[in-house]
């Protein structure tokens, strides 16, 4: 019996890799629809798996999901308490609201509200709601400065690299700026 059980889920395991293969990170969102997740227009995600209880995701329009990216909708440490309170779980709810780019290797726990035009940096543990239009980072994640900070920081950072050109030209100037001994 356990072994049959072994090769359903094995089997099922394998289907949906299968299935996953046939999307993108444009598409995908169509495949997380089927799971449960609700997911709005323009997104564009780069993981293969929303966790266990992907029908308590919700993200919304406009949104990038980078690559390592968790989502945990439940506290499976309850389970320490079992032998006490066989049916315990806990679960929990996470909204990405519209405009958000969460970061490469993030962790978003449950019961937590990414709130619209925010910024969660790479590696980052979130275990509170982040305010509208942040930008947060760390372990666990923490205000580091607002959206329009951000940008300013990033419109300076881009006007000092003076590329010239499309993004196809920009490697011999990122290679010169970064890597010469002097700075033109």
């Amino acid at each position: 019996m356990m072994f049959l059980s072994f090769l359903k889920s094995t089997f099922k395991a394998f289907k949906n890799k299968i299935e996953l293969i046939s999307y993108n990170e444009y598409t995908i969102s169509e495949y997380f629809r089927k799971k449960g997740a609700q997911i709005g227009n323009n997104c564009r995600i780069l993981i293969h798996d929303f966790g266990s209880e992907p029908y308590l995701v919700k993200i919304g329009n406009d949104c990038i999901i980078t690559p390592g990216v968790a989502f945990i909708t439940h506290d499976a440490s309850v389970g320490l308490f079992r032998r006490e309170i066989p049916d315990l779980n806990i679960f929990g709810k996470i909204e990405i609201k519209d405009n958000c780019f969460i970061g490469l290797g993030s962790i978003i726990l449950y019961d937590v509200t990414v709130g619209p035009n925010s910024v969660v940096g790479a590696g980052s543990i979130v275990t509170k709601d982040v305010p509208p239009n942040t930008v947060v980072a760390g372990v666990p994640a923490k205000v580091v400065c607002s959206i329009d900070e951000y940008k300013k920081k990033c419109l300076q950072k881009w006007y000092g690299l003076n590329l010239k050109g499309s993004r196809e030209t920009w490697k011999g100037q990122l290679i010169k700026f970064f890597w010469s001994d002097t700075k033109e």
